[in-house]
């Protein structure tokens, strides 16, 4: 989005708002939608909007090449990604209590997958066809998604008492959901500031086309999927989650900082796939530690508040490095931004530990030592 807002003639600033617009939105909207899925217990009817919001979304972008138009479209898009609160949320359903961690690994597999397939397939029709052949197959899927989801069937426990607002201000205050919320804001700024937002930018100036920059997000996304499923099921088990949190900040931290370095296409992808791993590690394991000691009938209202705030990442992110590339130079900008998530690593290791010491009865083994 970033390179295509640019083709059109943007600044560095206005294309890091309109990539931020999509995490902007899914901020203002998670919470709402997390409170109205729990307090009417419907996740279905969500997903199906969602899904209705995406497709408009990507034929709107199809029909216009106006910035302005643009970055609406886009918050239309962050409409449809906050309809993930359910999608999260129904998923954990279908699995034990216990197993949330490996329900949010699993989903987030195939929510990777998808987001590889896309891209990967976006990249080889923008580079044939055009930049806008990419946005119609954002809508032909989304049409796919959108029959598919009337099939979806919903599993709610009968005794679950609806929401109140007592219990919405007792989620709000949750030390563990503020603790993983604030890592995952850093999370997401880089992720959205790099992968979504400048890298393909950057690939730009070593001299890719439309499909290497496809190339690129395709390995960075693959290693995500496959980190995700490993993390969520396996690594968490064997060494914590504490600890697969912390070495996926590391791997982000290093190999953002490592891009301005890079001279060509290849090295630049060997730096997004191991960043990838890193992401894959870190996300689904605090996305899970959001939600695992949450009583089923708070979940959405949780995850709602968890996706918002890390939604303030996925917007602060692209907009960060707007502002810096055009004031110094987007490989400044990514040197920060490898050293923040550097430092998160760190700050990982000492909350993730302090909020054990102050709240260990309610943690559980979510949060190994």
């Amino acid at each position: 989005m970033a390179a295509y807002v640019e083709y059109l003639g943007a600044s560095y600033k206005m294309a890091g708002l309109i990539v931020g617009m999509y995490g902007l939105t899914q901020m203002l909207l998670r919470i709402p939608v997390g409170i109205v899925s729990d307090r009417f217990h419907k996740r279905k009817i969500f997903i199906i909007f969602g899904l209705i919001f995406s497709i408009l979304s990507g034929v709107g972008i199809l029909i216009t090449q106006d910035v302005t138009w643009i970055l609406i479209l886009r918050a239309l898009a962050g409409a449809a990604a906050a309809t993930w609160v359910d999608f999260t949320i129904l998923f954990t359903s279908y699995y034990l209590r216990e197993e949330t961690t490996k329900a949010i690994g699993t989903i987030s597999f195939y929510n990777m997958t998808g987001q590889m397939l896309g891209i990967l397939c976006g990249g080889w029709f923008a580079d044939r066809y055009g930049w806008e052949s990419s946005f119609v197959i954002g809508g032909v899927v989304g049409i796919i998604g959108l029959i598919c989801a009337f099939f979806i069937i919903e599993k709610f426990e009968d005794r679950n008492e609806r929401i109140t607002v007592g219990g919405v201000l007792e989620v709000a205050g949750d030390r563990i959901l503020l603790t993983v919320s604030f890592l995952s804001i850093l999370l997401y700024m880089l992720m959205f500031a790099a992968v979504f937002g400048f890298t393909p930018v950057f690939a730009q100036s070593l001299g890719a086309d439309k499909f290497d920059m496809g190339l690129l997000t395709f390995f960075s996304t693959f290693p995500t999927a496959v980190a995700s499923w490993v993390g969520g099921r396996y690594l968490s088990v064997k060494i914590g989650e504490k600890n697969v949190i912390i070495i996926g900040f590391i791997f982000m931290g290093l190999f953002t900082l490592i891009i301005p370095f890079t001279s060509s296409i290849a090295m630049l992808i060997f730096t997004q796939t191991i960043s990838g791993i890193g992401r894959g590690l870190a996300a689904p394991i605090l996305m899970a530690l959001s939600i695992n000691h949450m009583h089923s009938g708070k979940r959405a209202t949780a995850m709602g508040f968890y996706q918002a705030i890390y939604g303030l990442g996925m917007f602060l992110g692209p907009v960060f490095m707007g502002v810096i590339g055009d004031i110094l130079t987007l490989k400044q900008g990514f040197i920060i931004l490898g050293l923040i998530g550097c430092i998160t690593a760190v700050l990982a290791h000492l909350m993730i530990t302090a909020v054990k010491g102050t709240d260990g009865a309610k943690m559980n083994k979510n949060i190994s030592a």
